[in-house]
């Protein structure tokens, strides 16, 4: 299964110094607006109407500039085990944790905005060596999608998520994985929808936490619950998404933004941290500051807020109508995700469903909110997947 290959290349991460520094001397310098007019004791979610509260914003940015450590995050990820391949014509980063075990699965997971690999850097080794043996075990590997992270950033239009996926299936083939499993959420979960749906020949099955049924469906025939999370999610779409239209529309514009001041990068970035996850005021209720920090770091020192914003660009909107994913396919709907949708309308696409599980806890960033939960969950779906897969 395994075949070692020359145009895959390991990767170290080490930032240099003076970029550091300079993060530093940015964070010390950095300029600020006034308090917003929303003014509400905490906690409480409406204190956030306006965007992140300027308190919340300099206890971080002050954490950030004195208390956080970059070099224990590229040590984590150096540990795991980095490397690079050229695909056409791009430079792809990923982690590649190998299971001990000989019956391990290789599994590709996905990230996606304003994710990247720091999602599961936490997961990682209990879905590779897992301590319950009769849990079953993954070769995992955690690619840094097109111009996140590591990877390099496609100079011309056209990495979208179709493009994305065929490279997937390219990449895990120079592993010697053929065949493998697929998990995402976000723009992952976009992505490994497109690779169910258009290779299946390699692809075993797939887990995700993002679910798309097809355009035009009716709300007939769907339970209370149901309608509510149809709501849930046009209200989103609606009345919350004005991040989702600039970069769809002028991602270079705010681009500039993003590359240039780290708060303004640390602003836009925890701005949905603290929306999308399952918290009553502030995602550090879950989500602890340096897991938040080592994302938001990873994409300051690799000046990624530009070239990932444009996936928007890309891909809004996007998922081919007409697609159908017929291999076995397992789905969690997270309670405080931001999209929710019904089965009867995920069945319409996804063919085969094999388990479908809405916590009760839990919301974008699950393996960052409720990490053991992720993991439980995530080994009994693609248990299932493989199951009906023979």
């Amino acid at each position: 299964m395994h075949r070692p290959t020359s145009d895959v290349q390991a990767f170290e991460a080490h930032a240099a110094d003076a970029d550091l520094d300079d993060l530093r001397a940015r964070l010390a310098a950095a300029r600020l607006p006034e308090a917003e007019t929303v003014y509400r004791a905490a906690p409480g979610p409406r204190r956030w109407e306006h965007g992140v509260p300027l308190t919340d914003l300099i206890d971080v940015v002050n954490y950030w500039h004195t208390g956080y450590n970059w070099r224990s995050f590229e040590e984590r990820l150096n540990r795991i085990g980095q490397f690079r391949t050229t695909i056409d014509g791009l430079g792809i980063h990923f982690l590649h944790r190998r299971s001990a075990r000989a019956d391990a699965t290789p599994l590709i997971v996905t990230h996606g905005w304003p994710g990247s690999i720091a999602e599961f850097i936490d997961v990682v080794d209990e879905l590779a060596d897992p301590k319950n043996s009769d849990a079953p075990a993954f070769h995992v590997v955690v690619p840094s999608l097109p111009g996140f992270g590591y990877s390099d950033k496609p100079a011309t239009t056209g990495w979208g998520t179709e493009k994305i996926a065929a490279a997937w299936v390219e990449l895990m083939g120079r592993l010697g994985y053929n065949k493998f499993a697929a998990h995402g959420g976000d723009w992952g979960g976009n992505i490994t929808t497109v690779l169910g749906g258009r290779f299946p020949a390699h692809v075993l099955g797939i887990h995700t936490t993002f679910a798309e049924g097809p355009p035009g469906l009716a709300t007939d025939g769907l339970t209370a619950v149901e309608r509510e999370w149809t709501e849930e999610t046009r209200n989103f779409w609606r009345h919350r998404a004005a991040y989702a239209k600039q970069q769809a529309t002028r991602p270079q514009t705010i681009g500039y933004s993003l590359v240039d001041s780290p708060v303004g990068l640390l602003a836009w970035i925890l701005d949905k941290f603290a929306e999308w996850s399952d918290t009553e005021d502030s995602p550090f209720e879950t989500i602890s500051r340096d897991r938040v920090l080592d994302d938001v770091t990873l994409y300051w020192l690799t000046r990624t807020g530009a070239s990932a914003a444009r996936i928007y660009y890309e891909s809004h909107n996007s998922l081919d109508p007409e697609l159908r994913v017929d291999i076995p396919s397992a789905i969690t709907m997270y309670p405080r995700d931001i999209e929710k949708c019904p089965r009867p309308w995920a069945q319409k696409r996804y063919r085969q469903i094999v388990r479908w599980r809405s916590p009760e806890i839990g919301g974008h960033f699950p393996s960052l909110e409720v990490p053991e939960f992720f993991v439980k969950d995530l080994q009994e779906g693609l248990a299932a997947v493989l199951t009906a897969n023979r």
